[in-house]
């Protein structure tokens, strides 16, 4: 015969009805028979139950359940957040990589495809979709590695850039899902700088509208292989972004600054301002002399204000991360060569964000014949 369940209130009706029995002079075992109870059930919910009404015992049940359900409920969520940790390396953002992870759930842990989505937060339809594998997915894969692997500093919006220029017809939304995929990322951790700011809001520095109408230049520090020092020049367009020049040295004088420009100048045309800081070789009174024979304006920046030439700052953080913390020059004439190798590159073939992913001067031309090249790395 199945074992019968009583309820909170039948339990207090029991209990009563054993005190009344028991008032009325008959033994706790008699009033328990009568009660159709065993006397341990009888002693058990005495220790339970004793002293509470029907309602107390009502409510005093309905919390134990409620209990009960909060412990499996954290228990599953305990479970859930393992499970998680187990596999799941890091945010799986990508419906792919939420996808492998169900798949690793369900095998490491035989829990079913509604409970699998459920912990990764994935839509079963999109568990169950099937991508579309292109014909070409495992050519551009490679394609991409490769240019990654050569431009470690690039992101996947300039490597798109550079496939297009190769003549893949492809969008930066497939190219990101392979880099997503292929686990290749650009590693970036830059400290945040104020801005001069004056009170109408404008912003204190001459903005560049035409070639050749603010040039800006700064330096740039380096070491050979056996720790001497080496001192960059580097002299760009703030317009096109297109670099002008990177002078390599052990030292660069006024004098130095002077015949930098004057080579250019003679290539380029003659600018309408040069902007700079407030170091020596650029407040020097020889350069300051010979830029107002030409008719130029010197924009000096603010001392402590970096931002205030901002597009040379910019280009030397690109010099530094893309070429300098990642190489190594045993000579100077190694340095000047490899300097400027990027220096061309960077001018006809490097994608620049702030125009459209383009270079800032075509590649069906050079800025620097042969012989001006072979007579500059002298």
């Amino acid at each position: 015969m199945p074992r019968k369940r009583h309820s909170a209130e039948q339990i207090v009706a029991k209990l009563r009805q054993i005190d009344v029995l028991v008032a009325q002079g008959r033994t706790i075992a008699q009033a328990c028979k009568e009660a159709e109870i065993a006397e341990q059930s009888f002693y058990r919910w005495r220790n339970e139950y004793g002293g509470l009404e029907m309602e107390q015992a009502k409510r005093f049940k309905e919390l134990e359940r409620e209990n009960a359900r909060l412990k499996r409920l954290v228990a599953d969520l305990s479970l859930e957040k393992q499970i998680l940790k187990d596999v799941a390396g890091g945010k799986l953002l990508a419906p792919d990589r939420r996808r492998q992870a169900v798949e690793a759930i369900r095998r490491k842990y035989q829990l079913s495809e509604r409970h699998a989505c459920r912990i990764v937060s994935q839509p079963r339809g999109t568990q169950r979709y099937i991508p579309t594998i292109r014909a070409d997915e495992d050519a551009l894969t490679r394609a991409i590695v490769t240019l990654a692997s050569e431009y470690g500093r690039y992101g996947y919006r300039r490597i798109t850039a550079l496939l297009k220029i190769s003549g893949w017809q492809v969008g930066k939304g497939r190219v990101q899902r392979i880099w997503r995929r292929e686990g290749l990322k650009v590693p970036k951790k830059q400290r945040p700088r104020g801005r001069l700011w004056l009170n109408d809001g404008s912003c204190v520095r001459l903005r560049p509208e035409r070639p050749r109408h603010v040039w800006s230049y700064d330096f740039v520090s380096a070491q050979t292989h056996d720790g001497r020092s080496l001192r960059l020049l580097t002299l760009i367009d703030e317009y096109t972004r297109e670099c002008l020049a990177i002078r390599v040295a052990r030292r660069i004088t006024s004098i130095g600054v002077i015949e930098t420009f004057a080579d250019v100048m003679l290539r380029k045309g003659i600018p309408t301002h040069i902007r700079s800081d407030n170091g020596p070789e650029m407040t020097a009174k020889v350069v300051r002399d010979w830029l107002a024979q030409l008719g130029l304006n010197t924009l000096f920046i603010a001392p402590g204000s970096p931002w205030e030439n901002g597009y040379c700052e910019s280009f030397n953080g690109r010099l530094r991360d893309e070429l300098l913390n990642g190489g190594i020059f045993y000579s100077l004439k190694e340095a000047r060569i490899v300097i400027e190798q990027w220096r061309r590159h960077y001018n006809h073939k490097r994608p620049h964000s702030s125009l459209g992913y383009r270079p800032p001067a075509p590649a069906a031309y050079s800025d620097m014949k042969p012989l001006e090249m072979e007579i500059a790395l002298q």
